[in-house]
Parts: C-alpha cells; structure tokens; sequence
C-alpha cells in the first residue's frame, strides 16, 4: 500500500524529500557547527582508567595547552574539551572547534601534554606510560553538509510517505479500471497510455504520426472489433458511428477518441474524425485548428478524413466506413446533445474523475437514450493489477436464451463468431 501511494503521488513524494535535503544542507549553512576531532590514547590497565580521565581533562593538561596556544582561555578550553573513557585501557580525546584543522590541532596538543605530564618521573599519582594511539581525526565542514543533508533527505523520506498517504487516503478520484468500469456499470474495452498536445502542433503530430506498440496496438484493435469494426472493415455491411465522450476537466482523456481514428484509418478502414457537441469549446480549440490544418496539408492519410461541428447524422460521414465523433461534457452539469452513434464510450484517464461525476455523464447518456458500451482508460497506472472486465451475475442453469449470449459479448468485448 505505501508503495503504490508513493508511486501514485512520486510528484508530491519527491518534492518533499527534495525539500529535506534542502532543509538539512540550509541549516548547515545557516548554523555552521563546531567541528570535532578525536585522538586515541592508550592507557596501561594497571591504573585507574577514571582517574586519568579526570586529569586529561584537568587544568594540569588543559592549562598548559591555553598558555602554549595563546587563543583560547582555560575556561573555552574547558568547554571544548571532552575525555571519554573508551574502555579499560583507552582514553577517547575529542576537541570541538570552528574549523576541522584547529579541532585536530587542538585535540593532538591535549593528547601530547597529558602523555608527558603522567609519563614523568614524580608525577602525581605515579608514572604512567600512556602512549597516543592514533592521531586526530575529524570532520570536515562537507561532511558535516553532507550529513544533515543526509538526515534531512531521510526526515523527508518519512514525512512524505506520511503526506502521500494522508492525500491517498482522502483522495475520491479513481485510478484502478474495476473502479471506474464498476462506478459506471460498463466494461474497460481498452487502456492505453496517449499523446499529451501542448497545442495545435502537438495535435498535428498526433493526427499525422501517431503509432501504438505493439501491445497497445492490439488492445485497440480489440475495442473496435467490440463496437463492430472487424478485420479492417465494419461489420455488418454499414457504418459504425463511435461517439468518445470524456470530461471537460479530463484533459488527456480528450486524446483517445482522435488516436482511435488514426489508428483505424492505418488500418485501411475509411475512418472520419468528427469534433461534436461540446459543452465548452475552448476545450477542443487546438484540436479543431490541428483537424483543419491536417485537412488541408498534402500529409493527410487516405483513410481519414475530418470534420468540425455538430452533425446530426454523423453515422452516414464516413460512407460505410468507421466515424469517431469527440464528444466533451462538464463533469459538474453534463448536458451533450444526443449523436446519433452505434456505440457510445467514456474516455477516462486514470486518477482523474471522481465516481460521482461518471455517475453524471452516465445519468445524462441515459437520459438522452444512449448506452454507453464500454470505457477507453487513458494513462492506466502502471500499479493497476485489475482488468476493468465486469463479473457476470450467476446464471440459472438450463439453455441460454439468445439475449444471454449477446450479453456475454458485450462484456466480454469478444462473439461467439470470434471464437471461432
């Protein structure tokens, strides 16, 4: 579950992380800290390993180094100063100060005066031969940069897979396709990832050049035997009239209906591409210039042919052939002026409609006397497992009727003919 909620909302995931990072490396900056040495010495077991704490860190040691220094006071010394028992033979010097080279500095000074003044004859509390271990090390100013920088990504980490799943948690708009085929009672027949036109030459690339893979490919082919379009032609003896209808708010979904039409006319079958009844115009603006643009140019398929306005037989445009007609509704007050289709489909991108305004676009097709076929999911989320198939209610046992058998394929986006 977190990692679906990551993957649904990286966008938001990643800024805040970003922002950690940012947050620990700016307060690094902003507070630069006191950077640390450390020296190791080492320390017979026959002493009193607290004892020689106590006076490594005593004004015996740290009095001398003040005067020898000349920079520091015994008492900043003392505060800078720390004696850690690292076990029972070993002392752990470690000297904070504004820069890594005086930490050590000051840190190998403390560890040499203390050697020599325990290790002289007469000292207090007997001779001890402690030696230093190792020399100072410390951190530099960019490890310490690179560490809270560390801890903020890490901090970021957390909290934005607390963000992502609070907005996953109270977030309506359906991603999975049984969700959106179950809020509006119809079937996914396809989903297929589509082209994002920033404008009129976006829309011109797609209605000259549009191609799907190979999986896609098939996954449209498929949607249209399911409307009556099969092995390049329309069944039946006449044409097919596919009406695409998507939201108004559902931008990428308004690209499904036109890669449709592309994708048939390369298939040989003499397609039309109709801009209808639309609740908002500016919506379709760039589309409608990209069809006329096209229309007009000598790249133009064969196969596919344009039109713009709202037609009132647009079954008969496309002379026998296949006609898309795109359709835009307003998710909040769906009103569309009945097409006169064969089919009609719901273009959906995944996370962008809430059940409720599929429940609107669906109540309005009704209204009007229209059926909707089947659903054309946009950018399906690569986490989606589900297939968008609806489960069939149990049969009484005993021969089907006919009626039964023509609901199976409608469902099932296959005929027995098919199967054949």
């Amino acid at each position: 579950m977190l990692l679906r909620a990551v993957r649904r909302h990286r966008v938001v995931f990643g800024v805040v992380v970003v922002l950690g990072v940012l947050a620990g490396a700016g307060f690094a900056v902003l507070r630069p800290p006191m950077l640390s040495s450390k020296v190791l010495v080492y320390v017979p077991a026959s002493k009193q390993i607290q004892t020689q704490a106590l006076i490594a860190g005593g004004y015996g040691v740290l009095g001398p180094v003040s005067r020898s220094d000349g920079g520091l006071s015994y008492g900043q010394l003392l505060r800078q100063v720390k004696v850690e028992v690292s076990s029972p033979t070993s002392l752990t010097i470690v000297v904070s100060a504004k820069t890594a080279a005086d930490a050590e500095h000051l840190a190998n000074a403390v560890a040499q005066r203390y050697v020599a003044l325990v290790g002289a004859k007469g000292a207090t509390g007997g001779q001890v031969l402690a030696k230093v271990a190792a020399p100072a090390t410390g951190t530099s100013r960019s490890a310490w940069l690179a560490e809270l920088a560390g801890l903020g990504a890490l901090a970021g980490v957390v909290l934005g897979v607390i963000v992502v799943v609070a907005i996953g948690q109270g977030e309506r708009r359906l991603r999975e396709r049984d969700e959106i085929a179950g809020a509006v009672g119809a079937p996914v027949l396809a989903s297929v990832p589509v082209v994002h036109p920033s404008g009129t030459a976006g829309w011109v690339r797609l209605l000259e050049a549009y191609e799907p893979g190979v999986v896609h490919a098939w996954s449209l082919r498929k949607a249209l035997r399911h409307v009556g379009v099969r092995d390049g032609r329309p069944g039946g003896g006449g044409g097919v009239c596919l009406a695409v209808v998507s939201l108004a708010a559902d931008r990428r979904a308004l690209a499904v209906g036109p890669q449709l039409a592309v994708y048939a006319a390369s298939l040989g079958v003499p397609t039309t591409l109709v801009i209808g009844p639309q609740q908002d115009p500016d919506v379709t603006a760039a589309l409608v210039a990209a069809c006329t643009t096209v229309a007009s140019g000598s790249r133009q398929a064969g196969s596919l042919q344009f039109a713009v306005g709202d037609y009132p037989d647009a079954a008969r445009l496309a002379g026998g052939g296949l006609t898309v007609v795109v359709a835009v509704a307003d998710s909040r007050n769906p009103r569309l002026a009945a097409v006169p289709a064969t089919a009609t489909v719901l273009g959906v991108s995944a996370g962008a409609a809430t059940a409720e305004q599929l429940a609107r676009v669906a109540l309005s097709l009704t209204g009007a006397g229209v059926d909707i076929s089947g659903i054309l999911v946009a950018d399906p989320d690569p986490g989606d497992r589900t297939t968008g198939r609806l489960l069939q209610l149990g049969q009484p046992s005993g021969p089907r009727p006919p009626a039964q058998h023509k609901q199976v394929a409608r469902l099932t986006g296959s005929t027995p003919e098919d199967r054949r």
